[in-house]
């Protein structure tokens, strides 16, 4: 099954900066052969669910693993059966809507 979901992984290092953790999550969801398009608080991936949720499970695994000692994941999923739809075809849905006429 065909999935688009938004995820924001939030590695608790007690730094300020996190953008080393986060560049590794995104390349763990890159690797896994996902469609990623990073946004400023975080990355939209299209793919099979299994895909996105074992790349998820691999990335909270690699984080630990690499001294992060707690990580806050945020996921917002969405699947349709109706039609295929790609995140590009749902940010083009939106600008034709508000395109002026």
């Amino acid at each position: 099954m065909r999935a688009i979901a938004d995820i924001c992984v939030i590695p608790i290092t007690g730094r300020i900066s996190v953008r080393k953790e986060v560049a590794r999550a995104h390349q763990i969801l890159r690797d896994a052969g996902l469609d990623v398009a990073l946004h400023a608080y975080g990355t939209n991936v299209e793919g099979e669910l299994k895909t996105i949720l074992s790349a998820i499970e691999q990335i909270h695994q690699a984080l630990h693993r690499e001294g992060a000692p707690r990580i806050s994941t945020t996921i917002k999923l969405g699947t349709r059966t109706d039609k295929p739809q790609s995140l590009s075809d749902k940010v083009k849905a939106v600008e034709a809507a508000v395109r002026p006429t």
